[in-house]
């Protein structure tokens, strides 16, 4: 028995969580809301990912709400938990006070690896609000 129990152990610390797997998708290339997306909903279709794409860096570019939200957004509506969105925005208002990315990002230059370093953080961040409502 104690030998299944350290093996089950064992197989969930392999796991790899939604905010290390966003972390990880930021790193490789991509964008916040693609990396939220895919995280916490496993959505590997390309079409899906082209779609969420356009969210990156605010809203077709426009640096306002920030595509790590609209990517959590599009998950839990893609598994049946939209009415959720609103716990998402109020948690990460309360971590960041605002889901602008033009004011997210303020401090960095554009696309510097300073502004990059901290999307991938607050990408990382929202992935986990998100696992944490799906779970709810």
């Amino acid at each position: 028995m104690l030998a299944r129990i350290l093996k089950f152990r064992k197989a969930a610390q392999g796991r790899e969580t939604a905010q290390e797997a966003a972390g990880r998708l930021f790193a490789s290339g991509y964008n916040c809301a693609q990396a939220v997306l895919q995280a916490t909903a496993g959505i590997d279709d390309p079409r899906m990912m082209e779609m969420a794409k356009a969210f990156g860096g605010g809203v077709g570019g426009s640096r306002c709400l920030c595509g790590a939200v609209s990517g959590g957004v599009m998950a839990l509506g893609w598994n049946g938990k939209g009415t959720k969105a609103e716990k998402l925005v109020a948690a990460f208002k309360e971590r960041h006070r605002v889901t602008c990315c033009v004011a997210l990002t303020k401090p960095y230059k554009w696309k510097s690896p300073e502004h990059l370093s901290n999307c991938q953080k607050i990408t990382e961040e929202t992935a986990e609000i998100v696992e944490r409502l799906l779970k709810e």
